[in-house]
C-alpha cells in the first residue's frame, strides 16, 4: 500500500508522518517512510540545490525538472522495491506536490506537467493521499516562528501559495476515491487522531 501526505507549507506533514507510521506498525504493518525531494543519495543532493535560498536565479522549468529527477530516482531505487516486498510506503510529498506547486502555483500547463510526472514515476500512483489543508498565511507563519527549515519555495509570494492550496483542493475534488482532506488548523494531536480515523475507515473498506 502506497500512502502519501500532501499539503501547503506549514501544514504539519513532516510532524505527522512518524506518529502515523507508528500507528500502522502497531496494527501489524511493515512501514517504510521517506520524504520528497530526497530519500536517496542523489535525491538529497538535488534537494540541496532546490531548497537553497541563494538559488534565486533558478527558472521554473529547471525547478520542475529537478523535482521530477529526484522523484524518478526515489521511485526506482526505493518505493517500488519496498512495495514489491509487501510493505506500506508512507511518503511526505509525491507527484501531487509538483502538480500543486509547479503546475498550479507557477500557472504552468497542467497537461504538460501531468505527462512529465507520468514519465518520472513510471505511472506509479498512491493508493491513498491525505491532504492536510491549511490557510497559506497560517502555514507560512507557523514555519517562520517554529524554527523549521525556511527554503527557497517558502519565500515565494503569498499569492503563489494561495494558488498551491487551490490546486490541492481542485485535485482532491477531482479524484475523491484517492484523496482525503484533513483540517490541519487543529492541534497536532487532533490532526493525528483524524488521520488515523480516516485510515482505519479506508482499511476497513478494503477488507
Amino acid at each position: 500500500m502506497f500512502i502519501t501526505l500532501e499539503g501547503p507549507d506549514g501544514s504539519g506533514k513532516t510532524k505527522q508522518i512518524q506518529p502515523l507510521a507508528n500507528f500502522l506498525k502497531e496494527n501489524g504493518f511493515t512501514v517504510f517512510t521517506a520524504r520528497e525531494p530526497g530519500g536517496t543519495s542523489i535525491g538529497d543532493q538535488v534537494r540541496t540545490i532546490l531548497m537553497n535560498l541563494e538559488n534565486t536565479s533558478m527558472r521554473q522549468r529547471t525547478e520542475t525538472l529537478l523535482f521530477c529527477a529526484a522523484r524518478a530516482q526515489l521511485v526506482e531505487e526505493v518505493i517500488r522495491p519496498h512495495l514489491d516486498r509487501g510493505e506500506v510506503v508512507l511518503l511526505d510529498r509525491y507527484a501531487d506536490s509538483t502538480m500543486a506547486y509547479q503546475g498550479y502555483g507557477h500557472q504552468n500547463d497542467l497537461t504538460l506537467i501531468r505527462n512529465l510526472l507520468d514519465f518520472a514515476t513510471g505511472g506509479l500512483k498512491p493508493d491513498l493521499t491525505l491532504l492536510l489543508d491549511l490557510d497559506p498565511e497560517v502555514g507560512l507563519r507557523r514555519r517562520q516562528v517554529g524554527g523549521d527549515e525556511w527554503n527557497r519555495l517558502d519565500a515565494y509570494q503569498l499569492q503563489y501559495h494561495q494558488r498551491v492550496r487551490h490546486g490541492y483542493l481542485q485535485m482532491a475534488a477531482a479524484e475523491p476515491a484517492r484523496w482525503r482532506v484533513v483540517d490541519a488548523s487543529q492541534p497536532p494531536d487532533m490532526v493525528q487522531s483524524r488521520i488515523q480515523g480516516v485510515l482505519l475507515l479506508y482499511l476497513s473498506n478494503l477488507s
